[in-house]
């Protein structure tokens, strides 16, 4: 891609340095731009077929078609470790209705499904993987990791219908098999950015972390009034009315390996040799720093981002879809002149040390799990654990390149219960455009209440401007009110665990149980709404619940202090500080070791609305999860007299 492309596509009407633009087009070998989005066919249908719509109507181009292959993919990439690039055949996603992207340079990310409120979308996922003995397998135990080439698919973080064709992964495509779902995405759906990947218990981890996501994002553009709250994407609009320049970052580990002579797994790939993951081995605690490798972005490790134009805002969607890091996002300026390309892990501190500013560079968290928060919050770090997105306006204050860090973290915060050390995830540049002088948190803020000013309806504008002189409140934006405690129905408890007690095995649990498939944890009236508290006693985890997202109430830690207001200090673990009341779909549940004495307890609320049906919980350290770190949970409907009705009678 062309600097002048990128310009397009960045919608810089500035004069650059040609200079320095050149430099970064030298610099791009590893380009990270943002994944190509599907194709998505329009359902028309003639007006004599849609008799019982209104007649007026000649299309229907509210539905679309989606063609999804899961199939491998001969790739390949970069290995900081032995500076080459590393031939790999791994599971992915390609687009069914694209051809000629099948290069071996071609990034390993799924590509981007784009839709919008009140649409519905048909994807057709084609399993082309080769037959699989263990799919299908009575007795043994579920819980262990088998039927590597059968899948599914889940819309991570939508509210959608679990059921039947809908975001229901309950089921499983066997290879050779092909399977239509079917989103109805309600036109109250909030806006936001989610995203996709497998969930076939016994196989997820590992065709994650081959590469199998992308992400999924909701656009809308409903205008907020005096009474109903509307999508901040009518908010973040450029003078001319455009939307302002966007980035989306799919953060990965693609923890590949090969064999040595033994036939033992290594993960030096020798030249001639190709990469896969095949193996449950290549997962557990310690496994991802030892591997070497580094988080890719959008499929690309240590590459050269898009340009940027300096002082203006744009929207970054961070979305981590790995299974084995915790990412402590951050944004610094680029000091020293020594090359990146060619750096090693275990060189990564030092370099970082040597050629990134000391000061991190503050950003706007708008939204957490796709979900727009009540207040824009000023970060130096965003912490991302497995399932997490983070939305946030970013602007790079002058010219220059900037480092994307992978800060370090305290031992507890991480996925590995070790602190890791700093990775470089890579580097962008900022050309054209104006320095910003004063701080960056007042610079947004003055972008937005001008932002306001041109895009708000006059019923509201006014509250919206109050709102973000007022600590750049988002009230008008927010998708779900409050549940104050009078609202709550019922309660429920749940405890991770893995158990270790058994010499030799080890059992992954949740409530003293691993996951029975043919068992139905939680039973839950539909319209309830109910309190849960969260607890883990070995470890931290990262606690998902599909369809229906929560909101955090408070989250205290062991000597009962609540750490989950804004400026909060956790023994400085940044990670719980200003999410206190924030809407999410996945939240670590924080033990720093293995006594449980030592564990936080997260209390969160909410409401199951709409949908019935079966769908699942479960550990996002996904590994965890198919060893058997699961819930199957069933929404059914009241029987009036203040339980659930069972079966149909």
């Amino acid at each position: 891609m062309s600097v002048s492309d990128k310009i397009a596509i960045f919608g810089m009407a500035s004069v650059f340095s040609v200079t320095h633009a050149l430099f970064a087009v030298a610099q791009e070998a590893r380009a990270v731009t943002n994944p190509l989005a599907y194709m998505l066919q329009p359902i028309t249908k003639s007006q004599g077929m849609l008799k019982t719509f209104e007649q007026s109507r000649e299309t229907f181009p509210g539905e679309v078609l989606l063609d999804m292959n899961a199939t491998y993919l001969d790739r390949q990439i970069y290995n900081p470790a032995t500076a080459r690039y590393d031939h790999v055949k791994l599971r992915g996603y390609q687009d069914a209705r694209q051809t000629g992207l099948s290069g071996a340079d071609t990034p390993l990310v799924g590509p981007t499904i784009d839709l919008r409120p009140g649409q519905t979308v048909r994807v057709t996922l084609h399993n082309l993987f080769p037959q699989d003995s263990t799919c299908g397998i009575g007795g043994g135990s579920a819980n262990t990791p088998h039927c590597f080439n059968g899948t599914n698919l889940h819309s991570h973080g939508l509210w959608v219908n679990p059921s039947g064709n809908g975001d229901n992964v309950l089921i499983s495509i066997r290879p050779g098999v092909s399977f239509q779902y079917e989103y109805n995405i309600a036109v109250e759906h909030p806006a936001g950015t989610f995203w996709y990947h497998p969930h076939l218990h016994g196989s997820t981890a590992l065709q994650v972390s081959s590469g199998m996501s992308g992400a999924l994002i909701i656009r809308g553009d409903r205008m907020p009034t005096p009474t109903e709250t509307g999508d901040i994407d009518r908010l973040l609009k450029q003078p001319g009315g455009s939307d302002i320049a966007e980035r989306v970052l799919v953060l990965q580990q693609i923890q590949y390996a090969c064999t040595d002579n033994n036939g033992d797994i290594t993960y030096d790939c020798q030249p001639g040799q190709v990469g896969g993951i095949e193996s449950y081995d290549q997962f557990g605690p310690g496994s991802w720093p030892a591997s070497g490798r580094f988080t890719s972005v959008n499929g690309q490790v240590l590459g050269q981002l898009a340009l940027a134009e300096a002082g203006s805002v744009e929207r970054w969607r961070m979305i981590h879809a790995g299974v084995r890091d915790t990412i402590n996002f951050e944004i610094r300026r680029k000091t020293g002149t020594t090359a990146f390309r060619t750096l090693a892990a275990a060189d990564t501190d030092r370099w970082i040390d040597q050629n990134c500013g000391k000061d991190t560079i503050p950003y706007g968290v708008v939204a957490q799990d796709g979900l727009t928060m009540a207040q824009v919050q000023m970060r130096q770090q965003a912490i991302l654990q497995p399932g997490y997105r983070v939305d946030a306006l970013v602007v790079l204050p002058g010219a220059g390149d900037y480092c994307i860090i992978d800060g370090a973290a305290p031992a507890a915060a991480s996925v590995n219960q070790e602190a890791p050390s700093r990775r470089l995830l890579g580097i962008v540049t900022a050309v054209g455009g104006h320095a910003v002088n004063g701080e960056i948190g007042t610079y947004l803020q003055d972008w937005l209440i001008s932002a306001a000013e041109r895009t708000m309806s006059q019923n509201v504008a006014g509250k919206v401007i109050d709102d973000l002189k007022n600590e750049m409140s988002l009230s008008s934006f927010i998708p779900h009110p409050d549940i104050d405690a009078g609202e709550v129905t019922g309660e429920q408890q749940l405890v991770f665990n893995i158990d270790v007690k058994q010499p030799g095995a080890t059992f992954f649990e949740v409530d003293g149980k691993p996951y029975d498939p043919n068992r139905i944890d939680r039973t839950l009236p539909l319209s309830g709404v109910d309190e849960w508290t969260l607890r883990s006693d070995f470890v931290s985890h990262p606690f998902h619940i599909h369809v229906n997202p929560f909101q955090i109430i408070k989250i205290v830690d062991a000597a009962g202090n609540d750490v989950s207001a804004l400026g909060a200090d956790d023994d400085g673990d940044p990670q719980y500080p200003g999410l206190k009341n924030v809407w999410k779909d996945t939240l670590w549940i924080k033990n720093p070791g293995t006594d449980p004495s030592a564990r936080y307890t997260i209390t969160v609320r909410t409401h199951y609305q709409r949908y019935i049906g079966e769908f699942v919980l479960h550990c996002h350290i996904l590994d965890h999860e198919d060893q058997g770190m699961m819930q199957n949970i069933r929404i059914t409907l009241p029987d009036g007299q203040g339980g659930t009705v069972s079966g149909h009678h």
